[in-house]
């Protein structure tokens, strides 16, 4: 029965503060840095949930995610990770 649930799978590659000057300032070509080094990690969240960490991958041509830790509920409401296996 919950096997059926909706669930929303998202990635974050990292984020950023702007002030909304500097938001209104972005064009196309623009860059912005994000709080993330690029081999960190990436946090995938169910629903908002952090629930694992993963690495980009490709696949046929479309970005894929390959989980490479599993967090656990605990660490996770407590922000931190630990590794399943």
């Amino acid at each position: 029965m919950l096997a059926d649930i909706p669930v929303r799978l998202s990635v974050e590659v990292g984020s950023t503060a702007l002030k909304l000057s500097e938001l209104m300032e972005l064009s196309e070509g623009s860059v912005v840095e994000l709080d993330r080094q690029s081999h960190e990690l990436l946090d995938i969240m169910a629903n908002g949930t952090l629930i694992a960490k993963g690495e980009v991958v490709t696949v046929n041509g479309r970005f894929g995610i390959r989980v490479v830790e599993v967090v656990a509920a605990e660490a996770s409401a407590a922000g931190g990770v630990e590794r399943r296996q």
